[in-house]
């Protein structure tokens, strides 16, 4: 069999086509492939991913038609037409890159084609990864209504906290991350054959980092090889336009004049009939938009089409999100306001028009400071044509981009690596777990600086999970690497056991781990206000979020779902039972009367019980500190001591790790008060540094249990402004 290899675009080793010499080269397929009559990623089968985690089963003669329809389906898309010379290619060459425009169906074919190809033989299976869990579980139901079996079986998926898959999958999706965690366990990825690396060209954090051990896997192994494939080629190639779609380019200067542009084009567009895509940087620019775009609907014309306004963040509530794939009514546009998520991960159709303001939120660090931050940043050129190619899908389309010719000509080729603009202590406490202690000789696709590796070796160190020699400290260290948590809350966990509020940190991180659980549409604001105010604590965002988890299981468990919340809602999904239907309907009417995202708490329930499995699983007891929330409190000081912030005299907060002036994000608890210090857990700068998710401790707690980090004196005197 041909032996492993990763991804080389790149890599100094090849020459920059993504091509290793002596090896064979990458096939480029995207210059002969057009955008496709129907999209790999329908309506339904987004809303059976999503809404659901089991295939229904159908009835025979059901399941014949639409079979049927999905087989016309998979015929039509353009990379069928190359099935055999892909193969082929696959079998010759030990790495291949393979690229095809947004809709060719790479995603969803390619895979079956090696199932079909004899890939999955003798108990062997194909991993294909996706950098996000929407996307993997999207996907495999996906192929497994096309292969006509139940996803979790042939055909399943693994993100981070969900394992649908059984000792019959051959087909396995994941996340990236997960694939790596898999590797901790076995290095040699023995029970993989091949590995597609799917979406390689976003570059995720993940991605790199398996770039970087694949190569060392083909080295120590000769039973598999790796697929790699992209939608844009990331080296000289960077993809070619879509058919038909027509890019118009406006000024604006300032991201009000963007917002207000973007306002009127979609008021006011004079085109033929076809929903309209928006793109916007996050949940608080789309519901202000929303609003507005409300309001002026309202007074419009009777001659001018009605506006349907659908929202999509991650963290809108599923069934809500359900209604992008909804058609609109006779006489009416559909309007689409979306994060980026709409870039890749979703496929919509009928979106004829697509408007780019040209920004997204992203991830940025300072390794200098130390700051880890979301901030508004404008696209890449990669992005900019991706988001072109949302329009035009089904027939000719138009992409309106909010800036001028000579500002896209000075956007980045594309997007910088999210390593080289992130925070690597989870890099580097996973690679000292894979045993490899030089981490700055470590074979990155794209190197980070020095500075940032150094400073997350600090960052470790100062969390005790490196010893004076650099090598990962024991048990600390080894039990912070086995959780599938970032280091600060891994730490959090294993110092919530020895202070006697495991049950609450417990809580606490599944909670953090999971999309906004609170949900305040601008039409029932304060509503959602007061039901928030139910579950406040007046020391912080932590306790809030215990409070909520709380009642949520007293709920469970008084309509009869026991201890297991989770469970209660996937078997009611699956189960005739009138009791089972109950206990959901319950559950779920309590969720929508307190403003709650159903779908997130439930998420947060699973992760709770999959961390409770780590921790009894170090031979560590789960303690609950019960309503005495000071042991708490002090516990959080002493986990995150390195995102403290202390008030100033001029009444903002300064960053005591990297000394920056920050201020208390207004969707806090906190928002409106004034303590003296406190500890959060994210940074999000947006007009100013805001502090996110919460809670107040005292100043002289920060020296009395981080005395490594923090000098006393230092403390002990006010903050200047």
């Amino acid at each position: 069999m041909p032996s492993m290899a990763p991804l080389s675009s790149g890599n100094k080793n090849g020459d920059g086509n993504g091509n290793v010499p002596g090896r064979g080269n990458g096939v480029p397929f995207g210059g002969h492939w057009g955008p496709p009559e129907s999209t790999s990623a329908t309506p339904s089968a987004a809303n059976e991913a999503v809404g659901k985690r089991k295939a229904t089963t159908l009835l025979p003669q059901t399941r014949v038609t639409k079979r049927q329809a999905l087989l016309n389906q998979r015929r039509a898309l353009p990379i069928a037409s190359v099935e055999s010379e892909l193969v082929n290619h696959v079998k010759k060459n030990e790495t291949l890159v393979v690229i095809g425009e947004t809709g060719s169906g790479k995603t969803t074919q390619l895979p079956q084609f090696l199932h079909s190809a004899g890939f999955c033989k003798g108990g062997m299976m194909v991993a294909i990864t996706q950098p996000r869990r929407v996307a993997a579980i999207t996907v495999a139901t996906r192929v497994a209504e096309e292969m006509g079996v139940e996803v979790g079986q042939e055909v399943g998926y693994s993100i981070r906290f969900e394992d649908c898959t059984s000792p019959s999958t051959q087909l396995k999706y994941m996340t990236d991350g997960m694939l790596l965690r898999e590797a901790l366990l076995d290095p040699l990825l023995s029970r993989y054959s091949l590995v597609v690396i799917d979406e390689a060209h976003e570059r995720t954090i993940h991605t790199d980092v398996l770039f970087g051990l694949l190569k060392g896997v083909q080295k120590r192994r000769q039973a598999a090889s790796t697929a790699t494939k992209s939608s844009k080629k990331k080296a000289a190639t960077t993809g070619v336009a879509l058919k038909d779609l027509q890019n118009l380019l406006t000024t604006s200067k300032t991201p009000l004049e963007k917002k207000n542009s973007a306002l009127k084009l979609v008021i006011h567009l004079e085109e033929i009939p076809g929903d309209i895509l928006l793109f916007l940087t996050g949940q608080e620019e789309i519901e202000s938009m929303e609003r507005l775009l409300k309001e002026r609907a309202s007074h419009l014309s009777p001659k001018v089409p009605k506006l349907l306004v659908v929202p999509i963040y991650a963290a809108l509530p599923s069934e809500q999100q359900m209604r992008v794939f909804q058609p609109a009514p006779d006489g009416t546009r559909k309007v689409i306001l979306a994060t980026n998520i709409a870039e890749t991960s979703l496929t919509i159709p009928g979106i004829r028009y697509v408007i780019d303001p040209g920004l997204v939120k992203a991830r940025a660090y300072n390794p200098r400071t130390g700051v880890e931050s979301l901030e508004v940043v404008p696209v890449s050129k990669a992005q900019a044509r991706q988001r072109s190619g949302r329009a035009g899908r089904e027939r000719p389309g138009k992409c309106f981009r909010l800036y001028t010719e000579d500002l896209y000509r000075k956007l980045e080729d594309s997007t910088v690596p999210e390593i080289k603009r992130c925070n690597l202590a989870n890099v580097v406490l996973q690679l000292k777990a894979f045993g490899i202690d030089d981490v700055l000789g470590f074979d990155f696709m794209d190197k980070p600086s020095r500075i940032a590796i150094v400073k997350s070796l600090e960052h470790l160190y100062s969390l005790g999970a490196l010893t004076d020699e650099g090598k990962l400290s024991d048990p600390i260290g080894t039990r912070m690497a086995r959780f599938p948590l970032e280091p600060m809350y891994a730490k959090a966990m294993l110092i919530s056991c020895e202070m006697g509020c495991s049950e609450e940190m417990l809580a606490t991180v599944s909670m953090m781990s999971v999309d906004s659980v609170f949900y305040a549409p601008r039409d029932k604001l304060q509503e959602a206000n007061n039901a928030r105010n139910r579950f406040i604590s007046a020391d912080g965002d932590h306790i809030t979020l215990i409070n909520v988890l709380r009642h949520y299981i007293q709920e469970a468990e008084e309509a009869g779902a026991g201890a297991g919340a989770g469970e209660a809602e996937d078997t009611s999904s699956n189960s005739n039972s009138n009791e089972n239907k109950k206990v959901f309907k319950r559950i779920r009417s309590w969720c929508t009367a307190n403003f709650i995202n159903a779908r997130s708490l439930k998420r947060a329930v699973d992760i709770q019980k999959q961390i409770r499995g780590y921790v009894e699983g170090m031979g560590l007891t789960i303690i609950s500190c019960g309503d005495d929330m000071l042991s708490f409190r002090r516990c959080l000081a002493a986990s995150f001591f390195l995102n403290a912030a202390r008030r100033q005299l001029d009444g903002t907060y300064r960053a005591l790790a990297s000394g920056q002036s920050v201020a208390i994000h207004p969707s806090s608890v906190l928002f409106g008060q004034k303590p003296d210090c406190v500890v959060f857990n994210e940074l999000v700068r947006t007009n100013r540094s805001y502090i996110r998710n919460i809670t107040r401790v005292d100043s002289l707690w920060l020296p009395e249990l981080a005395p490594h980090y923090y000098a006393a004196q230092a403390l002990n005197t006010p903050c200047q402004s």
